[in-house]
């Protein structure tokens, strides 16, 4: 009998829906006009502005009038602020208008801007004075000249009298189709040069929706937490997308801060969350954690990076409340893959689940473009209606990512099992190749992340003479612990081959993380490289 081949299809329900997302939201508010659609979840309790389904779905049409006032159905549009209840009403309503949305970074800094602007030939900016320091006004103001197609700068500050142009209804919203480009979203930047992912309203208005179906989330008035950044598919298409499909309300979190979300979630009666492991730990890591009332979380999601086994049992037991994990990347809308919350605890613990609706899923030896039997480590390559439309204006870019048949390879070493479940072992470049073995970091990091004196973990290969690469691992400590190398490498000897055990022990007091949590290895091995970085 031949071998089973790495290959499964997603299920056909929920329905693939011809959808924009103007449609989606004026969906939620024909079912829940009256029921809370958006709250500002600001520290201050007294200032916690709020928008039923029905005024939220006013300022996104007032809003998309307001922008036809200044743009044509197609320019590109870029937003660069935290989580503001007005970054959502631009989002729905640079959608209705026909525009692309740019969302960029707000840690991004002149440099990192002036890219993204020229890349993207975006006609406008919506911005923040400052935030964290940051002095984003300004820093638009000193990148302008450099963008010749830049002509309008608006502040969120001003934001009334921004909309207030929205208040002449002989603006007519244009024709808008579902395979429309909506929103150019930079790729986060794990491996550095980023790239501006073009995608649809299809893709993103059915995979918000499938996602939040898929946790679990109740489609009759449930509270979601949002803390995931907006600039990021996590946080617009996952949490903004998933409530609004499932008429939810929406507290949106400014900035994450583990205190006040602890707060939020007992103050409004949470039921939802989705956030990467760095958030979820930090959460449990706070000292209100064990006095906080959670008993209204329902379902509980993470994302973004692997998430080790350890975690996964950790939250369960904490919170009691079924736990998913989300796997794809910006390119893909952005999740493929997803478990289940019935599954069980090994499969929560140790995979990523099985293809999404309407999606598939392969695994491929990189070198052959063949197709793998099950149990075989791969490249995991994804096809179906939640692929992007390509890289924006960067041809070659999209023709290495998107093969002719029109799968996506994602970069991701996975294998799958018989039902299609598969687990993640690390990044292609993030493969360490230690004199002709390959080794592969998940493994190491979720040994690692177990063991009680570590907080955070990651293994990355350095250069070296003798072997190519050597193993090198970075650690966090736990609060309150010490690392012990010697007991971590007897450890770690108990559990894997000895070429396996990393020969070289760094102690961080934080890792470099993208906007949306993930660590950049990169950036440790430039840490590294400049003497940044203390051996242990």
């Amino acid at each position: 009998m031949p071998p089973t081949l790495s290959l499964a299809v997603g299920p056909q329900q929920p329905a693939l829906l011809d959808i924009t997302l103007g449609d989606l939201l004026a969906q939620a508010a024909e079912r829940a006009p009256d029921r809370l659609a958006l709250v500002a979840g600001t520290p201050d309790p007294a200032q916690r502005r709020q928008w039923t389904y029905a005024e939220l779905l006013a300022q996104c049409r007032r809003s998309a009038r307001a922008l036809l006032a200044r743009f044509r159905p197609g320019e590109r549009v870029a937003v660069w602020a935290p989580n503001l209840p007005e970054w959502v009403m631009l989002e729905f309503g640079a959608a209705m208008a026909g525009l692309v949305l740019v969302t960029v970074n707000p840690a991004f800094r002149a440099r990192e801007l002036s890219y993204v602007l020229k890349q993207s030939r975006a006609a406008g900016i919506f911005v923040i004075h400052q935030f964290r320091g940051n002095p984003m006004h300004a820093t638009v103001h000193e990148v302008k000249p450099d963008c010749p197609e830049l002509r309008e700068v608006i502040c969120f500050d001003d934001w009334a009298g921004f909309i207030a142009a929205g208040d002449d209804t002989s603006i007519a919203l244009p024709p808008v189709r579902p395979r429309d480009a909506v929103m150019i979203q930079y790729t986060s930047g794990t491996t550095g040069f980023p790239k501006g992912a073009l995608l649809h309203h299809q893709g993103l208005a059915n995979n918000g929706a499938h996602t939040a179906q898929r946790m679990g989330v109740a489609d009759d008035g449930a509270v979601w937490i949002t803390t995931m950044p907006l600039f990021h598919t996590g946080g617009c298409v996952c949490c903004v997308l998933g409530a609004v499909s499932r008429a939810a309300t929406n507290v949106l979190v400014e900035a994450f801060e583990p205190g006040l979300v602890l707060e939020l979630f007992e103050t409004h009666r949470g039921n939802a969350m989705i956030g990467v492991p760095t958030m979820l730990i930090a959460m449990m890591e706070h000292p209100r954690f064990a006095e906080t009332d959670l008993s209204s979380v329902r379902a509980i999601c993470a994302g973004g990076s692997t998430v080790p086994a350890a975690l996964v049992t950790r939250l369960e037991e904490k919170l009691g409340a079924p736990f998913t994990i989300v796997f794809g990347q910006t390119e893909c809308s952005p999740v493929a893959s997803m478990t289940w919350p019935d599954d069980t605890v090994a499969d929560k613990s140790g995979t990523i689940g099985t293809p999404m609706p309407h999606v598939e899923v392969k695994i491929i030896d990189p070198a052959t473009g063949q197709t793998l039997p099950t149990g075989r480590i791969g490249e995991y390559c994804t096809r179906g209606y939640h692929v992007m439309h390509g890289y924006f204006e960067m041809p070659e870019a999209t023709a290495a990512a998107i093969d002719a048949d029109g799968w996506l390879h994602t970069g991701d070493l996975c294998a799958m099992d018989e039902r299609g479940y598969c687990t993640v072992e690390g990044r292609l470049k993030d493969m360490i190749i230690r004199g002709g073995e390959n080794i592969y970091p998940r493994e190491l990091e979720e040994l690692l992340f177990r063991h009680p004196s570590i907080g955070a973990v990651a293994v990355v290969g350095l250069p070296d003479a003798k072997w190519g690469e050597e193993v090198a691992a970075f650690l966090r400590p736990a609060p309150g612990a010490t690392i012990d190398k010697a007991a971590l490498i007897d450890y770690l000897r108990a559990n894997l081959a000895p070429h396996k055990t990393p020969r070289r022990w760094f102690a961080v007091d934080e890792f470099p993380l993208t906007g949306s949590g993930k660590i950049q290895k990169f950036r440790l091995r430039e840490m590294w490289q400049a003497g940044q970085l203390a051996e242990l």
